[in-house]
C-alpha cells in the first residue's frame, strides 16, 4: 500500500529549518534560547540530558517496576487518617456497575432519548440523597463538598437578600477557605464564630447572627469528629430569618445519626466521597447539595426529573438546568456547568446495595470501633481525650508527642497516623485527629494502638 499524498513519517520537531524559522517569528523571538529566557541562566542545564540508552518496552517496563518499589507505598499503610476523606469498604459490585463503558464514557445527558440509563441513575442517586438527608429535593451533584458549601452560601444570599454569612470554625478548614474564595468577589461577608471545646458555641452564633445574615453554617460531625446540636442552631438562625446550612462531611454518619432535615437545616452540602468511592488520592470527588422544595429554582447545577411519554411511558429529562450555559447570565443560579456524574452514579450504586439497614449498619460499625479505638488510646500513658463531646468516627486526643513525629514513627511501623491538628488550629499543637472506619479490624486497631505506646515511651 503506498502512502497517501503528501504523508511524511511523524517527528516531535518541525521538519525543515523554515519551518523552526516560521514558528520562531510567529512566537516573536529570535531563537528557541529565546523561549526560555524567563528561567534564570543559574538553573538551566548546560549539557544534555544523561540518559542511558533505549530500552525494550518489556525492559523498561520491568525497570520502571524497581524504581516504583522504592517508594513508600500507602496502600500498604494501615490508615487511621480521615480529616475529610474516608477509608471505607467499598462492596465489588459498585464499581463493577459504576464502571461499566456505557457509564464510563458517557457525556452530559443532553439528548434524554439516548441517555435514559444515565438519566434514571442520577433521579436514583437523588431520591436517595434526599432520604439520605431527610431534604425534600437534591440536584445530581457538584464538583466536591468544599465548593458545594460555597454553592449554598450564594444559594442563601439569593434566597434570602442577605449579605452576610456566618460559619463556625468547627467547619473542615479547607471547606472555609473555599467558601471565602467563593465569595470574595460577591459581595457576601464571611463571619467566622471561633469552636468551644470541639463545637460550636451556640449563644456566640447568635451573637453573631442579625438582620443582615442570611445563613449560619455548620458541620455535623465536625473537623473534629463531634457531633454538633443541630436542633438549637437551627432554631437560633430561623429566629433571626436566616437559613440553616448543613455541612456534611461524612455521610456514612447520617445512617446513623438524625438527619439535617429532621433537625431543621434548610440547604444541605458536603462531600459524598464516602458513598462508594474510593480515595483516589484526593479526586475527583463528589459534591452533594439538597434543600427544601421552595428553594428548588435557586439550586445550582442539574436537576433530573421523572415524567412520562405522549403514550403514558415512564422517562427521565433534566428538568432544571440554571447555569449560565443554558439560561441568560443574569439569570443563572451558578457559573458551575458540570457536575461528578459517575461519582454520583457509584454513590447511587453504594446506597442501593447496602439499603437503610446495610447503612446503618456500616454506620454503626463505625462508631463502635472509633469508640473502641478512643478508650484503647487514652488509656496509654500522657494520651488523654481532648474534647467531651460525642462523636462519630474521628475523634481528638493530645499526644505527649508532637503528632508530626508521632506519625513518623508510626509509618515506620507500617501506619497512616492521625492529623496533626497545629497547623489547622494553632490552640491545639498537640492534637491529634484520629479516624477509624468499618475497614479498620479490631486487629489492626490493637496493634495501632500497641504502636502508638511504643512510640510514646522510646
Amino acid at each position: 500500500m503506498k502512502p497517501a499524498p503528501g504523508w511524511r513519517p511523524h517527528r516531535y520537531l518541525p521538519h525543515t529549518g523554515a519551518e523552526i524559522e516560521e514558528m520562531l517569528r510567529v512566537a516573536g523571538v529570535a531563537s528557541v534560547g529565546d523561549l526560555f529566557s524567563e528561567i534564570p541562566s543559574a538553573v538551566r542545564l548546560k549539557r544534555p540530558l544523561d540518559l542511558p540508552p533505549a530500552l525494550p518496552e518489556g525492559e523498561l517496563f520491568a525497570h520502571l517496576v524497581e524504581l516504583a518499589e522504592r517508594n513508600a507505598h500507602a496502600d500498604r499503610l494501615v490508615g487511621f487518617l480521615g480529616a475529610g476523606a474516608y477509608d471505607h469498604e467499598i462492596p465489588s459490585v459498585v464499581w463493577h456497575l459504576a464502571g461499566r463503558a456505557e457509564f464510563v464514557t458517557a457525556y452530559t445527558p443532553y439528548q434524554a432519548e439516548v441517555m435514559q440509563g444515565e438519566l434514571q441513575a442520577a433521579y436514583e442517586y437523588q431520591t436517595m440523597l434526599c432520604e439520605l438527608t431527610g431534604m425534600d429535593v437534591a440536584n445530581a451533584s457538584m464538583y466536591d463538598g468544599a465548593s458545594a458549601l460555597g454553592e449554598a452560601a450564594v444559594m442563601s444570599r439569593d434566597l434570602t437578600g442577605r449579605n452576610r454569612v456566618v460559619v463556625s470554625s468547627a467547619v473542615h478548614p479547607h471547606y472555609r477557605e473555599v467558601l471565602r474564595t467563593y465569595t470574595r468577589h460577591l459581595g457576601i461577608d464571611v463571619v467566622e464564630v471561633p469552636h468551644r471545646d470541639g463545637m460550636t458555641p451556640v449563644e456566640d452564633i447568635r451573637a453573631a447572627t442579625g438582620p443582615e445574615v442570611a445563613a449560619v453554617i455548620v458541620q455535623s460531625p465536625n473537623a473534629f469528629g463531634c457531633i454538633e446540636h443541630g436542633s438549637a442552631l437551627a432554631e437560633m438562625a430561623h429566629a433571626a430569618g436566616a437559613l440553616m446550612v448543613a455541612a456534611v462531611a461524612e455521610p456514612i454518619s447520617l445512617g446513623l445519626l438524625r438527619p439535617p432535615g429532621e433537625y431543621g437545616a434548610d440547604i444541605v452540602a458536603g462531600e459524598g466521597q464516602p458513598l462508594g468511592n474510593h480515595l483516589n488520592y484526593g479526586g475527583p470527588y463528589l459534591g452533594m447539595l439538597a434543600a427544601r422544595q421552595a428553594f428548588v429554582r435557586r439550586m445550582p447545577g442539574r436537576l433530573v426529573g421523572m415524567t412520562t411519554d405522549r403514550d403514558g411511558r415512564r422517562g427521565f429529562v433534566l428538568t432544571l438546568q440554571t447555569q449560565e450555559q443554558h439560561i441568560r447570565r443574569e439569570k443563572a443560579t451558578s457559573n458551575i456547568c458540570t457536575n461528578e456524574a459517575l461519582n454520583a452514579l457509584a454513590a447511587a450504586v453504594y446506597m442501593a446495595a447496602l439499603g437503610p439497614d446495610g447503612m446503618r449498619r456500616v454506620a454503626e460499625a463505625n462508631a463502635r470501633r472509633a469508640h473502641y479505638a478512643l478508650e484503647q488510646l487514652t488509656a496509654l500513658p500522657g494520651i488523654r481525650r481532648a474534647f467531651a463531646a460525642p462523636v462519630f468516627n474521628e475523634f481528638v486526643v493530645r499526644t505527649p508527642l508532637p503528632p508530626e513525629q508521632l506519625n513518623a514513627r508510626l509509618c515506620e511501623k507500617g501506619f497512616l497516623g492521625g492529623l496533626a491538628l497545629g497547623a489547622w488550629y494553632p490552640e491545639l499543637p498537640d492534637g491529634w485527629l484520629v479516624c477509624v472506619t468499618e475497614a479498620r479490624t479490631r486487629g489492626q486497631i490493637d496493634a495501632f494502638v500497641a504502636a502508638v505506646k511504643e512510640a510514646i515511651v522510646r
